[in-house]
C-alpha cells in the first residue's frame, strides 16, 4: 500500500545486512557488514532501520497468518481451524496446545527478533549528531523514530505477555546483554516499562494532521494517537486479569491506577479530533482495508502494513480466512452460528463480519450453512486495488492487518470510566453510544438506552466489543483480561447445545434458509428467525440452516474441546526454547 511498502521492504532489506540476527532469540552472534555508525549515519538509513522494525510485524511469523488468525481462537465469537488432534494450528485453537507444536516457535522468535531490531534503534538514534544538531526537520524525523521503536517494542513484548504470560526482558541491544539464559522477567514490571515507554514516545511522534510536514501523509507508521491507543489498551491489560505462575488468575491490587491511564489517554484522542468512525462500517472494510486504501477518516490507527507477496512481508488475509471464491483459499475461521444470532437482525456488523457464502468461479454466489459460515472482514472478493480473479493462484493478496481503531479506544474509554466511578458517567456513555450508532445506522430505534448502573454497563461493554471487533483477534484476551474465558466458553458450549435441540431461545430457527441470485447478490427467501416454509419458494435454491446434528458439522463438537482453568490462558513455551534456555521455566500444567 502507497508508498510506504516501498520502503517496508528496502527497510526490511538494509536491516538483514546492517544488525544483529535473531534467527533463534538466544543466538544472538551479529552478521552485520556494516556497523551502527553506518546504519546510524544518516536519517534515511536510520528510517530504513526502523522499518525494519516494523518489518517484523509481517509475514506468516507474524500478524500475516500465524498470529492473526491461529493464535487468537477459540473464544465466545469465533472457531479457529475446524477439527483436532493435528500437533499443529488446529491443536492451538482447541486448547490441545503442547510445547512441540512448531507453529508457536517461529512467531515467538520473530517477536525477539523485532524486539533486537528496536532496542538497536532505540539506543542509537538519540546518540546520533543529527538527532541534536541536525536541522530541525532532521531532528524531529529522528524524534519520530525514536518514538516509533519505542512503540514497536512495546507491542512486541505486549504480544508476548498476552501468549506467554512472564518472559525474559532486555531492553538493550544483545551485544549488551551480560548472560543470555535469561530468567522470566514479571510482566507487571514490563509492562511498567513499556508504558512508561509510550508515555515518551508520545512526546515524540507527530499527531495525524502534522505527517504532512514531515512526509507522506498517507502513509502507514505510527502517529501520535496510536501510540495513545496502544498506551491505553496495554494499560487496561496491565490492570486485568492474568495466569500467574502459581496457577491462579489474578489482578494487581492496584489496577484502578491503569484504569486511569486507559481513561486519560483514551479521552485525550477523543478531544484531539484526528480520528473518527467511517459513518458506513461496512465502507470500512470493504472500501478501504480490501481496498488497499488508507481510510479517511484515521479509524484504523495503528495497522500492520503488507506487501509483497512472500511468506516473510504479506499476509494471507483474504485467503486462509474469508469466503473461498472459485474453490480457492481456506475459510479456516468460522464465525460461531451462536454468535451469529447474537446480533440484533438490524446491526449493519453482522452482515460485514459474518459471510454466509462461497464464491464460485464465474462469480455467482454458494450460500452456506449455519455451522459453515465464513469470517466477513477480509473477503477476496471485495479485494480490489488491485482485484484477484477466481483463477488466481495467489494467496498473499496484501492485506493490512489492524491492530487498533478509533471504535475500540470509544469503548476503552467507556470501559475506564464505568469503573473509575463506579458507574457510567454521561462521557462514557456518549463513547458507546457512537459505536452503536454507527452500527444500527437508519434504524436509530434499535440503538437502545444503555444500562444507568455500572455491572450493567460493563455487561454491555462486553457485548458490543463482541460484535465491534469479532474476526480481528481481540475477543479472547478481552476475555482473559475480564477473567471470563472460561464462564463464556462453557455458556457458548451450552448455547451451540440447545441450538442443536432447538431449545429456547432458538426453538423457532429454520432448518433451511432459501436463496436466489440478484446478479451477484445473494437474496434470502426467509426468515432467519422463524420456520422454515413447508415448500421450496418458486426460484429459489436452499441451504440446510440449523439442524439436530449441526454440532457434528464443521467439528463444532470439538469446539475448546482442551481449555483447562489455570493452564490453558497461556501458551506453553515452545520445546526448543526451553532446551535453549536451563534458566527458562515452562508456564503452569505444562
Amino acid at each position: 500500500m502507497k508508498v510506504y511498502h516501498r520502503l517496508y521492504i528496502a527497510g526490511f532489506l538494509l536491516m538483514g545486512f546492517a544488525l544483529s540476527s535473531c534467527k533463534h532469540y538466544l543466538d544472538l552472534q551479529p552478521i552485520s557488514s556494516f556497523g551502527p555508525e553506518t546504519v546510524f549515519g544518516t536519517v534515511e538509513n536510520a528510517r530504513m532501520a526502523v522499518l525494519g522494525v516494523y518489518q517484523e510485524l509481517a509475514g506468516d511469523q507474524g500478524y500475516g497468518i500465524r498470529i492473526s488468525m491461529y493464535f487468537p481462537y477459540d473464544d465466545d465469537t469465533y472457531m479457529g481451524a475446524s477439527g483436532d488432534g493435528d500437533g499443529d494450528r488446529r491443536d492451538i485453537a482447541r486448547y490441545n496446545l503442547t510445547p512441540g507444536n512448531l507453529q508457536i516457535e517461529r512467531p515467538f522468535e520473530q517477536l525477539y527478533a523485532g524486539i533486537e531490531r528496536a532496542n538497536q534503534c532505540i539506543k542509537y538514534i538519540p546518540q546520533m549528531d543529527l538527532y541534536r544538531n541536525g536541522t530541525p526537520q532532521q531532528q524531529a524525523e529522528l524524534r519520530r523514530l525514536y518514538g516509533e521503536a519505542l512503540t514497536l517494542r512495546a507491542q512486541f513484548y505486549f504480544q508476548l505477555m498476552l501468549n506467554w504470560g512472564d518472559v525474559p526482558a532486555h531492553w538493550v541491544p544483545s551485544a549488551d546483554v551480560q548472560n543470555l539464559f535469561e530468567t522470566k522477567t514479571s510482566r507487571d514490571s514490563i509492562y511498567d516499562h513499556i508504558l512508561n515507554d509510550l508515555q515518551l514516545a508520545e512526546t515524540l511522534v507527530p499527531w495525524r494532521s502534522e505527517i504532512s510536514s514531515l512526509g507522506d501523509p498517507n502513509d502507514e507508521r505510527i502517529t501520535k494517537g496510536a501510540v495513545k491507543g496502544l498506551r491505553a489498551r496495554i494499560a487496561l491489560f496491565a490492570g486485568g486479569y492474568s495466569l500467574r505462575q502459581d496457577g491462579s488468575m489474578q489482578r494487581r491490587s492496584d489496577y484502578l491506577k491503569y484504569y486511569q491511564i486507559a481513561d486519560t489517554e483514551c479521552l485525550a484522542i477523543i478531544n484531539s479530533g484526528q480520528h473518527s468512525l467511517d459513518p458506513s462500517f461496512q465502507d470500512l472494510w470493504q472500501n478501504q482495508v480490501d481496498a488497499h486504501r488508507i481510510d479517511p477518516y484515521g479509524e484504523i490507527m495503528f495497522q500492520v502494513a503488507m506487501s509483497g507477496g512472500t511468506g516473510a512481508t504479506d499476509s494471507k488475509l483474504g485467503y486462509y480466512n474469508g469466503p473461498r471464491v472459485g474453490g480457492k483459499g481456506n475459510s479456516s475461521v468460522y464465525p460461531l452460528p451462536t454468535y451469529f444470532y447474537s446480533f440484533d437482525s438490524l446491526d449493519s456488523r453482522r452482515d460485514v463480519t459474518i459471510a454466509p457464502y462461497w464464491v464460485n468461479a464465474d462469480y455467482t454466489i454458494q450460500a452456506q450453512s449455519i455451522s459453515t459460515l465464513c469470517d466477513g472482514k477480509f473477503r477476496r472478493d471485495w479485494i480490489t486495488n488491485p482485484s484477484f480473479g477466481p483463477t488466481n493462484n495467489a494467496q498473499y493478496f496484501g492485506i493490512n492487518w489492524p491492530i487498533l481503531r478509533y471504535a475500540d479506544v470509544l469503548l476503552m474509554f467507556a470501559e475506564a470510566e464505568n469503573e473509575i466511578n463506579n458507574g457510567p458517567t454521561p462521557a462514557a456513555i456518549n463513547a458507546f453510544l457512537q459505536v452503536r450508532k454507527r452500527a444500527f445506522a437508519g434504524n436509530p430505534s434499535r440503538v437502545g438506552t444503555p444500562p444507568a448502573d455500572k455491572q450493567g454497563f460493563f455487561n454491555a461493554i462486553v457485548n458490543e466489543r463482541a460484535w465491534e471487533f469479532g474476526g480481528e483477534g481481540i475477543r479472547k484476551y478481552d476475555l482473559i483480561r475480564w477473567n471470563l474465558l472460561g464462564t463464556m466458553l462453557n455458556n457458548t458450549k451450552a448455547a451451540l447445545q440447545a441450538m442443536a435441540n432447538g431449545q429456547p431461545p432458538y426453538n423457532n430457527l429454520p432448518s433451511k434458509m432459501y436463496y436466489k441470485l440478484n446478479s451477484t447478490t445473494l437474496i434470502w427467501g426467509n426468515s432467519f428467525y422463524q420456520p422454515a416454509p413447508a415448500t421450496t419458494p418458486s426460484g429459489y435454491g436452499s441451504v440446510n440452516w440449523v439442524s439436530s446434528s449441526m454440532l457434528t458439522s464443521n467439528s463444532l463438537n470439538k469446539y475448546a474441546e482442551g481449555f483447562t482453568a489455570g493452564k490453558t490462558e497461556l501458551f506453553p513455551f515452545p520445546q526448543a526454547i526451553i532446551s535453549a534456555n536451563p534458566n527458562l521455566v515452562q508456564n503452569p500444567g505444562y
